[in-house]
């Protein structure tokens, strides 16, 4: 495991050494909030005299560590668009972890997708077997790079990186190894289509952060909760971690949290989720709950409906299964409606509190079941 070469031109970008005319674009790039935001490790707030220091000691430590740090230019006009390098060597794993940030400018034209790709195909070339990729959890954009270079979702470093107060955050982790293909990976739980499934009457698109008021009121229905594994109240900061991450766990393929709207007014009436619980078995599991102004207008129902289409016809799953309580009746005429068969009764699945138990009647419907 050696250090790559001091210059990289593939994909369409350029990795070289920092040059003094970088200093003025690599302050204000690290000055910017979305940069900042991510890159808490970075003075704040950050100066050219902080980019003259990088270039001149920075950039040469990771160098003598056994790392690389490269400015990502523009082959044409050699322009700075980014920054890009490998830390933490591990020679003894054959390992080390990449990073990169892209300037406001350079945003949305694959930079990052592309210097990433070059750079993991230099270092594979000089003896690294394994590359890490460890994103901020709400930095989707940063995943969605992850899987275009051929980044598969290995799991969550939990703590991994201190924050600006002192507290430490989480960090997802990505592995490419030097035999994956370049990308991009498939995605388990690819986007909606048009970033939303509607019928003309109910709308469902991804939740956000924009969503807590609503998912908050949703989930703090006695009704709702009674539904919950387990049957506990959520506090307002679940259901903000909820929808913070909620786009992190789509990319990650483990569920798709969907808030239901009504399409006429764009109202949120309730909320639905896949989760992909047996990818080896092609099986997916759905939940939904409504609040009250949704109720009795047939829109759970539809939404159910769009999201087993999705799920059977453009996500690929073979089978999907629910679980209901005996007494929710609404909730089982929904399912049969879709098209879902009662499978059975599992007798004390669910948690209840104080250490009892509740029963489970399991629906299960086939992609074969449902025509395109």
């Amino acid at each position: 495991m050696s250090a790559p070469p001091a210059t990289v031109e593939a994909e369409g970008v350029r990795l070289r050494p920092f040059h003094v005319d970088d200093v003025a674009d690599t302050a204000s790039a690290c000055s910017d909030p979305i940069t900042q935001r991510f890159l808490p490790g970075l003075p704040s707030p950050y100066t050219e005299a902080d980019a003259r220091w990088w270039f001149a000691e920075g950039a040469p430590a990771v160098w003598a560590t056994g790392g690389a740090a490269y400015t990502v230019a523009d082959p044409a006009t050699d322009r700075l668009l980014g920054s890009i390098g490998l830390s933490n060597p591990v020679p003894a794993r054959g390992q080390a972890e990449i990073g990169y940030w892209v300037a406001p400018w350079a945003r949305g034209r694959g930079v990052a997708t592309a210097a990433t790709r070059a750079l993991a195909a230099a270092a594979f070339a000089h003896g690294t077997a394994r590359l890490e990729l460890l994103t901020h959890p709400e930095n989707t954009a940063s995943q969605r790079v992850a899987l275009a270079a051929g980044f598969r979702h290995e799991g969550v470093r939990r703590g991994a990186a201190p924050a600006r107060d002192g507290s430490r955050h989480d960090r997802v982790c990505w592995v490419r190894l030097a035999d994956d293909p370049p990308g991009p990976v498939t995605r388990t739980l690819p986007d909606l289509p048009g970033g939303r499934l509607t019928d003309g009457v109910v709308t469902l698109r991804p939740v956000g952060a924009d969503d807590v008021e609503g998912m908050y009121r949703l989930h703090r229905r006695p009704e709702v909760v009674a539904n919950r594994v387990p049957p506990e109240l959520p506090s307002l900061a679940d259901i903000e971690r909820r929808c913070r991450l909620a786009g992190s766990r789509w990319l990650a393929g483990l569920a798709a949290d969907l808030a239901i709207l009504d399409a006429a007014t764009g109202e949120l009436v309730g909320g639905c989720a896949l989760y992909h619980d047996e990818p080896a078995t092609g099986q997916a599991m759905i939940g939904y709950s409504m609040l009250p102004a949704g109720r009795g207008r047939g829109l759970a129902t539809r939404a159910a409906r769009l999201v087993v289409g999705w799920a059977f016809h453009e996500v690929g799953i073979a089978r999907m299964w629910a679980g209901t309580r005996p007494e929710n009746v609404a909730s089982q005429r929904v399912l049969e409606k879709v098209g879902f068969s009662r499978e059975g009764l599992l007798r004390g699945r669910l948690p209840g509190p104080d250490g009892t138990r509740y029963d489970s009647l399991i629906y299960g419907l086939l992609a074969t079941d449902v025509p395109r």
